[in-house]
């Protein structure tokens, strides 16, 4: 075949292409456990951090099954769901767009140092893209013991802190419920107050998207397990 003609640069383009495509896609397949697997860890080690317990990687496995007791799944009135999902692998994002009355609501339970907290996963939307945590609460399944906050692309030094563990401490010791109706936490401009009787917190200053995309994220998410939480109170 003439080298020089276009046929056989269109034939070589092609089997390039078709090997290198071929390579990618088996590399891709030989990772994949191990990309799951770092995934699945990094949302152990975020989990456990609602319950102020820090892990290194090593050793995030044993401590995940050393103090998450037990998962399961409920619905909309608080009822576990029997199926063949692991609340662990619940796709949290999709169930949030979802009606309360349709979603699958992951429970992660934890006792420290001899007392059980509950663990609800939260996820939302912020400035620049998706924004999630974890919520921990004390067995009265009222008061916040701890929360975990993260993001995808909130702008650094502004919307971003919400990911440091300052941010987080801010919800310990606030309550969802007053007078047994539910109120979730509002994030709120520093120096106001919500116009609801609720308990709050400051924002991040200079952030005020981010913290309105909190705001939202707890009452949609947290709103959904009313009916799980009364039944435990």
């Amino acid at each position: 075949m003439n080298k020089q003609s276009n046929t056989y640069t269109v034939i070589y383009i092609i089997l390039l292409v078709a090997v290198v495509g071929t390579a990618m896609a088996l590399t891709a397949l030989a990772l994949k456990p191990q990309q799951k697997a770092n995934a699945d860890a990094d949302k152990m080690k975020q989990i456990l951090a609602s319950i102020k317990i820090t892990q290194d990687k090593a050793d995030i496995l044993n401590a995940f099954d050393q103090y998450i007791t037990d998962q399961y799944i409920v619905d909309s009135k608080g009822q576990k769901v029997e199926n063949d999902i692991k609340a662990f692998d619940v796709n949290v994002a999709e169930e949030s767009k979802k009606e309360a009355a349709d979603r699958l609501l992951p429970v992660y339970e934890s006792t420290v140092d001899g007392a059980k907290k509950f663990i609800i996963p939260v996820y939302g939307a912020g400035l620049w893209g998706p924004i999630w945590g974890y919520v921990a609460f004390n067995d009265d399944l009222n008061t916040v013991y701890g929360a975990y906050f993260s993001h995808q692309g909130e702008t650094p030094g502004l919307g971003a802190e919400i990911a440091k563990p300052e941010f987080g401490a801010k919800f310990i010791g606030k309550q969802i419920f007053k007078d047994g109706e539910f109120k979730s936490i509002a994030v709120v401009k520093a120096g106001n107050k919500p116009l609801d009787d609720e308990d709050y917190i400051d924002g991040v200053s200079g952030g005020t998207i981010t913290s309105k995309g909190v705001d939202s994220m707890l009452r949609n998410c947290l709103s959904a397990y009313q009916e799980f939480f009364k039944s435990k109170q």
